[in-house]
């Protein structure tokens, strides 16, 4: 039986991967709609798509684990789940944060414009870019597969009673921890690059021009300021999620903590679903989409309750 406390926030979580779902799933179907209508698929819709799906696959996987986990325990209690899980979990978890990385690479490449030849060189074979980035992908996958293998046979990773638990010294745990979420790190890294990159783009560009007379910035400035916007609110949401992954490895030390466990859940369900609004907002072309469809409901509403007030009407004038 579940506490108040555990309740109140298995409430929350579940909220957050519901909308983290509706959020990320509302991005696949507007760019699934857009390359229908248009018969192909553009770079940004692919990234877009790629990036709502990979992030909807990992919050369906850490909800169902989590409800799994806490009413039927007893179907972790296998090695080959355990492995399967961790698998999954390495590539929905990398594979998001792959997409967000080269979401804002390719938004950087468009907006900045640098005169540095390394700069003109990678903005004319961005492909190269995306390539060399799938390759370190597949990378990360070749090295944390094998580790994952490894704690499983070994019986390090085990699922007992109602509770997952490790068996290895913490000095250990953080090597292992580094090599199955290297690829995350690094792709963590290019975000705080490119970011120090666009702050640097927006001063330089700020220098060489000033408010015009009505007091309104350049456009320039404003993509830059939106761009900017949006990788520090990924950057923050993501460190957040990080604290909620290292709460749920922690929880593999601590027997019976599943109110810790539910806590490092809804920290980790803060990233995927808030950045995915964020990006709607920052996206004129969703931010419209999103708009029509609120309008639509709202219409529809609307609709409903007057046809509600002519029946209660007609009613009256009946019993007249």
């Amino acid at each position: 039986m579940l506490s108040a406390p555990e309740r109140a926030l298995l409430s929350i979580a579940t909220s957050e991967a519901m909308l983290g779902v509706l959020g990320n799933g509302f991005i696949a179907f507007v760019n699934c709609m857009d390359c229908a209508r248009n018969k192909r698929i553009s770079k940004i819709g692919f990234i877009l798509i790629g990036l709502a799906i990979s992030r909807i696959c990992l919050v369906w996987m850490l909800i169902s684990e989590a409800y799994i986990k806490i009413f039927s325990p007893k179907l972790l209690s296998s090695s080959n789940i355990i492995e399967h899980i961790s698998y999954l979990w390495i590539t929905f978890s990398q594979l998001s944060v792959w997409f967000a990385t080269s979401l804002s690479i390719f938004y950087f490449m468009k907006i900045v414009n640098f005169s540095h030849y390394v700069f003109l060189w990678l903005k004319r074979r961005i492909n190269t870019v995306f390539l060399f980035l799938i390759g370190f992908l597949f990378m990360s996958w070749l090295f944390s597969f094998p580790v994952v293998a490894k704690m499983v046979k070994e019986n390090k990773l085990q699922f007992i009673n109602t509770t997952w638990l490790i068996r290895m010294k913490k000095s250990e745990l953080i090597i292992q921890f580094v090599f199955t979420n290297a690829g995350v790190f690094l792709f963590f890294m290019i975000m705080l690059i490119v970011c120090f990159l666009l702050i640097i783009s927006l001063w330089r560009h700020s220098k060489k021009m000033h408010l015009s007379e009505s007091g309104v910035r350049d456009l320039n400035t404003e993509v830059h300021v939106k761009a900017i916007k949006v990788l520090i609110s990924f950057i923050i949401l993501f460190i957040l999620h990080l604290i909620g992954i290292i709460i749920t490895v922690v929880c593999l030390f601590i027997p019976e903590s599943n109110l810790l466990f539910m806590f490092g859940l809804t920290t980790t369900f803060v990233y995927p679903c808030c950045h995915s609004f964020i990006l709607i907002l920052a996206n004129s072309r969703l931010k419209h989409g999103a708009v029509r469809i609120l309008q639509q409901l709202v219409c529809s509403e609307k609709g409903k309750d007057l046809r509600a007030i002519r029946q209660s009407g007609r009613e009256m004038n009946d019993l007249e």
